[in-house]
């Protein structure tokens, strides 16, 4: 048995590769300053360079090390291009957080076959493709943590009535998606285990942003036992949990992060 670490030593992701993608969205942003300020080199994809590219600037000028890379997570070819760019240029790849999403559709009275057709090649196939072939790199490595980006509708049902008196819902494709990739967390943290890979899901809830209508935000913090949304820090400390060794013999769990939804 190894000699005990210290909880900083194990919280420090210095000298580790971390891709996010969605790293451009509203929780990626965060997400890529927490792996940031823990030590990773954190590589900003999603299908907006523009974007990565600035996230990546603003992380370099703030003193972290970052860059930048298109994804197409609908393009296995990209997936693999991502892949390949990210080991030849920085040797390895530590940390795989998936936080990308295609939106597109509503609920089921207002979704159209392309639609579902359009989220599931990102969000369901796409899912599948990167965490495979990033999956082979962390295979060959013997180590790695991938960290899928759930949400509180992927463990249970939407509660319709916080939208009431928005043009707010909650997407038929969303629910499909994000319970698919709770049991898909299950299934892979089991088949990478020996190779030393950790799959772990991280489900949070609602995020507050400053366009979001007062008739929703007080609707869900009514809703939610800590009376309120997510704020930006409230991602950080669990995805840097996840991808560190302070989390090294957890596997397999779907972390929620919901300010106490799901717990009634």
């Amino acid at each position: 048995m190894s000699a005990p670490r210290s909880i900083n030593s194990l919280y420090d992701l210095t000298g580790r590769v971390a891709i996010v993608t969605g790293g451009a969205g509203l929780y990626g942003r965060h997400m890529c300053y927490a792996l940031a300020e823990a030590g990773a080199h954190v590589v900003v994809t999603s299908r907006d360079l523009t974007a990565c590219e600035a996230a990546a600037t603003a992380l370099r000028r703030d003193g972290y090390e970052a860059s930048a890379h298109r994804l197409d997570q609908a393009d296995e070819a990209s997936i693999v291009e991502l892949r390949d760019a990210v080991v030849a240029s920085l040797g390895r790849i530590d940390v795989l957080v998936n936080g990308s999403v295609h939106r597109q559709g509503s609920d089921p009275n207002r979704t159209t076959a392309a639609d579902w057709t359009a989220t599931s090649e990102v969000n369901s196939s796409g899912l599948f493709l990167i965490t495979k072939h990033i999956g082979e790199q962390m295979m060959a490595q013997r180590s790695g943590s991938i960290v899928n980006i759930g949400s509180i509708y992927g463990v249970v049902g939407p509660t319709f009535d916080v939208y009431a008196g928005t043009e707010m819902t909650s997407p038929a494709f969303y629910a499909f998606d994000k319970g698919g990739m709770v049991n898909l967390t299950r299934y892979l943290a089991c088949f990478y285990a020996p190779y030393g890979v950790r799959v772990n899901c991280l489900s949070p809830g609602g995020l507050a942003t400053p366009d979001q209508p007062a008739a929703f935000v007080t609707a869900y913090a009514e809703r939610t036992p800590l009376g309120r949304l997510a704020g930006p820090d409230d991602i950080k400390g669990p995805v840097v949990f996840l991808a560190s060794d302070a989390s090294g013999y957890v596997t397999g769990v779907n972390l929620m992060v919901d300010g106490g939804w799901t717990a009634h």
